[in-house]
């Protein structure tokens, strides 16, 4: 079958790739899966175990959704949009153990960000519901996810995940790995929950601080917030800093103003 552009179809072939995702899963029996994407099954076949508890997917192809159950039998495969889908009403429960859901994927790249942003919500209202995930991913974004502070890649998105998730960055993925060769390089990433996901600030008012801080990075965090009308005396963080250089830390400290001033 052919991959579909629309669906930003490219199907993992590499046995080195599937063998390398599975050995860093290291699956148990009576743990539970959620399969993101599993197109033709590649990935599923070095997963897929009659010993898991259980082993659920979401597949948008229509024509590839009816053919996973005949293949692994005791498969469950729910045909829709994986962003339109409710993760609180299908990851209903943990397996017995309380161990959460494992969680893999091959991402199409168009829709990665969106998706992980609804994962890290789904996370923080529903804790213990999710052991890990791993995902591929084109490569910049997985180097966004995992960046540092100080770094190019230091971004929204890298703060945005590394408050709720903690990020391992695993191996790369050529793009021979793939039919058809996708014309950039991708990774595969492991996302674990913090232990403590607690927020001393709504994600609401963190976020609007970081979209004003990037929006103009190349500025002083005084002038790229000045719309705040923050009282940097009060701060302990540095003024002069420019976005790429400061800590997750310091940015919950900024939002937390921005809710006092508001209250």
């Amino acid at each position: 079958m052919r991959p579909r552009k629309r669906f930003g179809q490219h199907f993992l072939h590499d046995t080195r790739i599937l063998q390398g995702i599975a050995s860093a899963m290291a699956l148990r029996p009576g743990q539970q899966v959620f399969e993101i994407g599993p197109g033709q099954g590649a990935l599923t076949e070095y997963l897929f175990d009659q010993r898991l508890e259980r082993y659920l997917a979401v597949e948008i192809d229509r024509d590839l959704a009816p053919l996973l159950p005949a293949k692994f039998p005791g498969i469950e495969v729910l045909e829709q949009d994986i962003l339109r889908t409710d993760f609180a009403a299908v990851l209903s429960a943990p397996d017995q153990g309380g161990s959460g859901w494992r969680v893999v994927g091959n991402l199409p790249y168009n829709i990665s960000s969106p998706l992980l942003m609804q994962l890290v919500d789904h996370v923080l209202a529903e804790p213990m519901n999710v052991a890990d995930m791993h995902f591929m991913l084109q490569k910049e974004m997985a180097e966004r996810l995992s960046a540092v502070p100080g770094s190019k890649a230091w971004g929204r998105l890298s703060v945005m995940t590394q408050v709720t998730l903690d990020v391992q960055y695993l191996f790369d993925v050529p793009p021979e790995s793939f039919r058809p060769p996708p014309k950039v390089d991708s990774s595969i990433i492991r996302l674990t929950p913090k232990k403590d996901l607690t927020l001393p600030v709504t994600r609401k008012s963190l976020d609007q601080v970081l979209r004003l801080a990037f929006a103009g990075r190349r500025k002083r965090m005084s002038n790229a917030l000045k719309s705040l009308n923050l009282d940097w005396q009060k701060l302990s963080v540095d003024p002069g800093l420019r976005a790429d250089d400061v800590s997750i830390e310091n940015f919950l400290i900024i939002a937390g103003q921005t809710e006092n001033l508001q209250d």
